[in-house]
């Protein structure tokens, strides 16, 4: 099934996760209701995930990719349709992690545009 070689060749090595152990993950790096999330501790938690040692012991010393999808579009289309017939723990710890990952580089990039402004004389 190639939405495993997704979720594993991007580093969401989470199928093997069940949801209330990555609830206690969760909680125990932001806090109850995330209250001490931000996006650089967001993107570090994520970055983390991805290189859990899980993955790079499973990653052979070369990969090769066949992938029928042609664009970003296609791969969109084809990861959503694919998790679709996920375990539903799996499909959950995958797309949650990947809307926190989404959100929190909205809010990053929002800062950034409302700071530049402060910086544009420093150029």
């Amino acid at each position: 099934m190639r939405i495993k070689w997704y979720i594993e060749a991007a580093g969401w090595e989470l199928s093997i996760v069940k949801l209330q152990e990555f609830r206690k993950l969760v909680k125990s790096e932001f806090g109850d209701d995330l209250k001490h999330a931000t996006p650089a501790n967001v993107r570090e938690f994520v970055d983390r995930l991805q290189q859990s040692d899980k993955i790079m012991e499973r990653v052979p010393a070369r990969i090769v990719i066949d992938e029928p999808c042609n664009s970003y579009e296609e791969v969109i289309k084809d990861f959503f349709s694919q998790i679709l017939e996920l375990p539903p723990d799996e499909a959950m710890v995958a797309l949650w992690t990947l809307a926190l990952d989404l959100a929190f580089a909205t809010i990053e990039s929002q800062y950034s545009e409302r700071f530049a402004s402060l910086f544009q004389d420093t150029e």
